[in-house]
């Protein structure tokens, strides 16, 4: 069990208000920062917890972690001499966690946030653990110093400065340690998962934090990983990364069991690929269902979505679109009109005509849709080879579809007929080595389905990606993002509104990783993501 689910976070949720975290469950967010016992009591039962873990919302609280932290660092340690804030507490974007006794007073925090200058890419680190206990001494929790530091840059945990990072105050290490107080055992263990679920809610997908040798195991023991020795600020000290595996979660999900149900199926030279082309003829055929929940929350987006997962297929094969077939069931055919109404307008969006289909009524909610298109040349999506630029091709604009928050894009609802078909036209006129749409299985999925097809692995270039400013960078690579496109090859793809940029390269071996500005690389995926082997 992850962090996140263990604490009631849910990987991807909005970050801007989750829940408050105790070492045992969640509570609401109450209008002062003293939690009154009988509140807590009617939540979480007698005895209550000892203490809560928050995030501090106001001066007053983090001028009480603060001090925690001068008497620790400063005072105790001697680490810093005079203070020992730095940049990262000015940073808007850094998240401070506090734990909170039944009292009311502060007695544990740490801070998270990004780890280099600029838009987050999903790269955080963790510093400044402290708690205040008289008798125990945390474990340490440290961001790293500045040792061969350029003008204007902050380290990485391994010591390396990244351009346009900033350098913590001083060059020094974080440090905790203990401060007088009486804090109730395990306020540490309870920061460091309680930052570790808080990192996984935001998006992130690389945690780190850098320790003394000595204290490494108790990361060890709350499910760190250990990366390498390094050196800070002259003493030996250990690089641990908390594992986030929301991508291979995601992928084992959607797609692992389908190498088994398939094999033997599809023509030559068309593995898992995103329509069929019929042999003997210039025809290509695709075909999407919608998930069932989804067609009864919201009939006239999954009607809308039936037309766009299919165009979006037949785009990917660089086939032009001739014509739908769907197949629906409802309850009744007042239900069944909304689905079709979604499905008409994003058809004379599409331009795409409805040929026919078949319905029934007096079932659950049921859509699937079968599109046609015609194409001399079908793209496949095993045609990469090793060394083969990664491009992805995305419209940024638009938002999360209400309702579907971290996990649906809807770039489409917005646009024209115009740009909707310029965009599906971009594969065929540029005809890549290789192509896929983005589907379920996020941007990395899908990065990892072209490559199994194509016999290689992938690494992708994290700072490279093209992503709109209000998406993390975690969710916006594992959601469905309405129309982007992952090709192989030298080509360049004209995509109207969308962006396109080189974003990662095709690689000997299997699976994907990702590559980051400091050089760090990162598997996410081990190996193929089917199990159907190359075309």
């Amino acid at each position: 069990m992850s962090s996140s689910q263990a604490l009631g976070l849910q990987p991807g949720a909005a970050a801007s208000a989750p829940p408050q975290l105790s070492a045992m469950a969640a509570v609401p967010a109450q209008p002062t920062g003293v939690r009154r016992a009988a509140d807590v009591h009617a939540l979480l039962g007698d005895p209550a917890p000892r203490f809560l873990i928050e995030r501090a919302a106001d001066a007053e609280t983090l001028q009480a972690y603060y001090a925690l932290r001068h008497q620790a660092f400063v005072e105790a340690q001697g680490l810093f001499a005079g203070s020992d804030r730095d940049d990262r507490d000015d940073d808007p974007r850094t998240v401070v966690l506090v734990a909170r006794a039944q009292s009311g007073e502060v007695v544990g925090g740490v801070r998270l946030g990004p780890a280099v200058d600029g838009p987050d890419i999903g790269w955080w680190q963790g510093g400044r653990l402290v708690t205040a206990s008289g008798a125990h001494r945390s474990a340490p929790h440290r961001d790293a110093p500045a040792h061969r530091a350029v003008p204007g840059a902050r380290p990485t945990a391994g010591g390396h400065a990244v351009p346009g990072a900033r350098p913590t105050a001083g060059g020094q290490a974080d440090s905790g340690v203990a401060a007088a107080g009486g804090a109730a055992p395990g306020v540490g263990a309870a920061l460091v998962r309680a930052a570790a679920a808080w990192a996984e809610a935001s998006g992130v997908l690389r945690f780190e934090a850098t320790v003394q040798t000595g204290t490494y195991r108790f990361f060890q023991r709350l499910g760190w990983e250990t990366v390498r020795p390094v050196e800070v600020a002259g003493r030996p000290h250990v690089l641990m990364r908390w594992p986030i595996g929301r991508v291979q979660q995601l992928v084992a999900a959607t797609k692992s069991e389908l190498g088994e149900l398939l094999q033997g199926v599809g023509p030559e030279g068309f593995v898992g690929d995103d329509g069929a082309p019929v042999p003997g003829s210039d025809l290509v055929a695709a075909c999407d269902a919608i998930v069932p929940a989804m067609v009864e929350r919201d009939p006239e987006w999954a009607g809308w979505c039936s037309v766009l997962v299919n165009v979006n297929d037949l785009a990917a094969m660089g086939a032009t679109p001739v014509g739908l077939l769907d197949s629906v069931g409802a309850r009744d055919g007042a239900f069944v009109a909304r689905i079709l109404s979604g499905l008409r307008r994003a058809a004379q969006a599409y331009g795409v005509p409805v040929l026919g289909g078949h319905t029934q009524f007096g079932v659950p909610a049921a859509l699937s849709v079968t599109a046609l298109g015609k194409a001399e040349e079908p793209v496949p999506g095993g045609g990469g080879r090793p060394g083969d630029a990664v491009r992805l091709t995305a419209d940024l604009g638009g938002g999360w579809r209400p309702g579907y928050a971290g996990r649906q894009w809807d770039s489409t609802g917005h646009r024209s007929s115009e740009e909707l078909q310029t965009m599906v036209k971009a594969v065929g006129r540029a005809k890549p080595k290789a192509a896929k749409d983005v589907s379920m299985a996020g941007v990395v999925g899908t990065l990892g389905m072209l490559a199994e097809a194509s016999g290689c692995g992938a690494v992708l270039d994290v700072a490279d990606v093209p992503k709109p400013a209000d998406a993390s960078m975690g969710d916006w690579l594992t959601c469905f993002p309405g129309f982007a496109m992952v090709t192989a090859g030298p080509q360049e793809l004209e995509a109207g509104p969308a962006e396109s940029r080189v974003c990662g390269r095709l690689t000997e071996g299997q699976g994907v990783s990702l590559r980051w500005p400091d050089g760090e690389i990162t598997e996410v995926i081990p190996a193929g993501v089917t199990g159907m082997g190359a075309a």
